[in-house]
Parts: structure tokens; sequence; C-alpha cells
């Protein structure tokens, strides 16, 4: 019978425990860790920040708490957690606007969940999400295309569809 070796769990071959990976007994975690995570960087409006590869947990928290705020330095609370500190206000100063930010915000987030995004799809993405749900300006404009053929909507009947009665309820 064939024996399953567990990656983390030891196995013991001629009294030694072996497990999937060797690591130094004098290593810390800190210095482990920096080995395995080393950021890749790249630089948004001038400032070099790293590509973010893991969400702190502490972001889901104070976004949690922040939710309903409006001000300036909860947003760049938020951002410091996930490229930087000052790097909100930094960009600022080099010009960012509304729309560049929720791209970056947008490509950073993706990044730290794991999703490995371009500016390019984080831009489209953003887009999207900013298209959802919004109505075109006018009635007309609704109106004028039907969603199954993608023409202008045609009357199906002739027949009024107003109620027939001829006076009025009291």
């Amino acid at each position: 019978m064939e024996r399953h070796v567990h990656p983390v769990r030891p196995e013991h071959h001629g009294g030694q425990a072996v497990t999937a990976r060797k690591t130094s007994d004098t290593q810390s975690w800190d210095d482990f860790w920096a080995s395995v995570s080393r950021p890749k960087t790249t630089k948004i409006r001038g400032v070099e920040v790293a590509i973010p590869t893991d969400m702190p947990m502490l972001v889901e928290q104070r976004a949690e708490e922040l939710h309903d705020s409006t001000s300036l330095d909860d947003v760049a609370e938020l951002v410091g957690l996930i490229f930087g500190q000052d790097c909100l206000a930094q960009w600022r100063d080099a010009g960012m606007g509304l729309l560049e930010f929720r791209v970056v915000l947008t490509w950073g987030m993706a990044n730290a969940r794991g999703r490995a995004l371009s500016f390019a799809e984080a831009y489209e993405l953003s887009q999207e999400v900013a298209d959802e749900g919004k109505a075109p300006p006018n009635r007309a404009a609704r109106r004028a295309r039907s969603a199954a053929t993608g023409g202008p909507s045609k009357r199906t009947s002739n027949a009024s569809t107003g109620s027939a009665r001829t006076t009025s309820r009291s």
C-alpha cells in the first residue's frame, strides 16, 4: 500500500522528521517571508509603490469601520495600508484625478486579492463598475432601443390598453 506524505505534517523516515520544504532553524519568520514575497514595484504618478500581492488584514476591518465615511483622512489611511503612507497625498499633488484614482484602486485591490490585473484591465473593470446601474440621460434615449432586437420599440396593438370605464369611481 502506498503511503501519502502530507506536505506540512512531519513524516518519520529513519528516525528523522521530514517536511516538504527544508528551512533553517535559525531563520526568523520575517526573513523567511521576505524571501518568498519580495515585492515587485511600479511607478504610479511618479511614486514608486510595491505591487500589492496580499491584502493586509487590517484593510478589511478598517474598510468596514469607515464604510460610510467621506473623510479624506480615512481614504488616505486605507490607501496607505495598501500602497504605503503618503501615496494618496503624493498622487493628488502630482495631479491624479478621480477616474485615475478609481483605476489605480481597482488595480491595487485586485492584485492584493491575488488577481493579477494589468492597468488596462483595471481601467475596463472600473468603467464597467461605474457604468452599472446608470440609466440613459432621458426617457427618449431609454426607450429608443428594444432589448430583444436592438431596434426601436414597435407598438404591439392599436387597441387601447386603458380602461373602458365611462364613469368615475367615487
